[in-house]
């Protein structure tokens, strides 16, 4: 579901061009056909080449744009200088939404089920709860690799859902913990059975990935909350 620290990068991304300068020279990168010199970003927005030259770094340290280094001349070997330091849009995609959706997730998920179902003649949702599971299962065991090496059981649980953007709220241990964000709300909406039925599975893989046999997941719709909760497992 993505990196832990990634949505606050994309918040620092994004809060990066609030500056008036910054924007502009952003704007008029990303709209030309070729990457852009410094001497263009300064001509084109009216600023000095060295102001122009670190907000243009700037971007590139926030990801929103990305170095290549071409000579323009034309010429190669020796003699044809050095290739010039050019700037365009960065591949990465950038994107912030509060409270945390994930809905590019649910895509691919709903996606790829669709099309093995097509060649395997699987029902599509048995195959969607399957894919939902096995992907659940390697982001916890991927979040258990990650985590110290004396954490387990809640703990553990919970920081992996809060690096989803689940929003856990667990009352103390040994207790139930609710979701407080649905990454998949619209979706969820509109398509409640589907979509909880796959979260479900997603969780579920989550929690046997980390290895924590000590909760389990199971679908409790409420207003405000996410569809499905953790309970303990001898309850």
């Amino acid at each position: 579901m993505g990196d832990a620290s990634q949505p606050e990068a994309h918040i620092s991304a994004v809060a990066a061009l609030d500056e008036p300068t910054r924007r502009r020279l952003y704007d008029f990168v990303v709209r030309r056909p070729a990457p852009v010199s410094r001497d263009e970003a300064a001509e084109a927005v009216g600023a000095a080449r060295t102001t122009v030259a670190f907000h243009l770094d700037r971007l590139v340290a926030e990801g929103l744009l990305e170095v290549v280094h071409e000579r323009r001349t034309g010429r190669t070997g020796p003699g044809a200088g050095r290739p010039a330091k050019l700037y365009r849009r960065s591949a990465e995609q950038i994107a912030v939404s509060l409270p945390d959706r994930r809905y590019e997730l649910a895509g691919l998920l709903l996606a790829d089920a669709l099309t093995e179902a097509e060649t395997s003649g699987e029902p599509p949702r048995a195959v969607l709860h399957r894919r939902a599971r096995d992907l659940g299962r390697n982001l916890g065991e991927t979040a258990r690799a990650d985590a110290p090496a004396d954490q387990d059981g809640g703990p553990a649980v919970v920081e992996a859902l809060e690096s989803f953007g689940f929003e856990p709220r667990a009352t103390g241990p040994g207790t139930s913990i609710v979701l407080g964000n649905c990454p998949f709300h619209t979706l969820a909406r509109q398509h409640t059975e589907l979509v909880c039925g796959m979260n479900l599975c997603l969780l579920d893989g989550l929690l046997d990935g980390l290895a924590a046999t000590d909760l389990t997941a199971r679908l409790a719709p409420s207003a405000g909350h996410c569809c499905v909760r953790f309970d303990p497992a001898d309850r």
